[in-house]
């Protein structure tokens, strides 16, 4: 009996308790996020990571919708140095998932001019002016053709960046410091240009085949010892392997031609012949999971990483027919991408570090 009175009284104790807690579950929330708040405005992640080469998806996703994949973005960590590549749907706001200050973005690349690539870029630039007041555009790093691209937004963009700054003093919102500003460069065909060279960083650029899209390039990364390629979006590619001779990670495009192929029945079923014909089109224009992985082995990289992923990939089990029979043809680590996903390459270490940031 005295056992049961004391489990009737803790079972009570706990009732009043829940009840209390939702009863103030108002102040309670509020403390909390303050407290969340101060902290994540407080925190800086390039100067808590060690020394070395990090890379964050900010976005693994194609044109597709996707619950856990946004459109094209891949942050870029050298030293306590912040690069974006690509600047798709969801970039900015995944980059403050990540916990990073926009406003420490350095410079953004380019790939090529593919609306999912590019449709994030005015309001990561917006982010990038509003978070640090900068006083100078943020420059945007492209092929030939970045000049228009850059202008558009900034154009779309003028008649905001006057209420801002009109709204919040010059102080706080420089009309300088808005939108970005267009740095193009020429590629040929196989070429391969230095866009940044300085002290132990370096960032490459180089031409791929994503033809009828021309001109469309990759990039090449090192710092202080650790190296990563970026593919862009690309058939298989002699240039990529080239590039990413012995680097540390290759991040590469996949596209399933299986189950895009599955995508495409289902839209002639629905009598949708002219998305059945875009879902067999954009096959021929990107790169499977197997040549990915016999790109990375014969490129003989620490670690492969996909992005781009399409179709998207709803359910856990799909990842594993997603990747077909790229498993077999390399035999290093394979990561299907995903938003959040971050790896680090430490200097001075051959360690390649898998981590989430959300």
């Amino acid at each position: 009996m005295k056992l049961r009175n004391i489990i009737l009284s803790v079972g009570v104790a706990l009732v009043a308790l829940a009840l209390a807690a939702y009863a103030l579950r108002a102040p309670l929330s509020v403390a909390l996020v303050q407290r969340v708040a101060a902290r994540h405005l407080a925190s800086d992640p390039l100067l808590e990571l060690p020394d070395g080469l990090h890379v964050g998806l900010c976005g693994a996703g194609s044109p597709f919708p996707d619950e856990t994949r946004s459109g094209p973005c891949t942050l870029v960590v050298a030293g306590k140095r912040l690069f974006i590549f690509d600047a798709g749907g969801g970039s900015a706001r995944n980059i403050g998932r990540m916990g990073f200050n926009h406003g420490r973005i350095e410079a953004i690349f380019l790939t090529h001019f593919h609306s999912d690539h590019i449709d994030g870029l005015g309001e990561l630039m917006l982010q990038r002016w509003v978070s640090a007041s900068n006083t100078a555009p943020v420059p945007v790093y492209g092929p030939s053709g970045v000049e228009a691209v850059v202008a558009g937004f900034r154009q779309a963009y003028a008649q905001d960046q006057q209420y801002r700054v009109a709204h919040h003093g010059e102080t706080v919102m420089p009309s300088t410091g808005s939108g970005g500003k267009a740095m193009p460069f020429a590629i040929e065909p196989t070429g391969r240009i230095v866009l940044l060279k300085d002290g132990e960083l370096e960032i490459d650029a180089f031409a791929v085949d994503h033809a009828p899209v021309h001109p469309a390039v990759g990039y090449r990364i090192s710092y202080k010892g650790r190296s990563l390629v970026l593919s862009g979006d690309t058939r298989k590619s002699a240039a990529v392997q080239r590039e990413a001779a012995g680097v540390d990670l290759l991040m590469h495009e996949a596209l399933s031609a299986p189950l895009m192929a599955m995508l495409g029945d289902a839209a002639a079923r629905a009598g949708r012949a002219n998305l059945k014909q875009l879902f067999a089109d954009i096959v021929d224009y990107h790169s499977s999971p197997e040549q990915a992985a016999e790109t990375a082995r014969d490129a003989r990289v620490g670690y492969l990483l996909l992005n781009h992923i399409a179709p998207p990939l709803p359910l856990p089990g799909l990842e594993k027919a997603f990747l077909g029979n790229a498993t077999n043809l390399y035999d290093g680590p394979i990561r299907v991408g995903a938003d959040g996903d971050f790896i680090s390459l430490p200097a001075g270490s051959k360690q390649v570090a898998f981590s989430r940031r959300f």
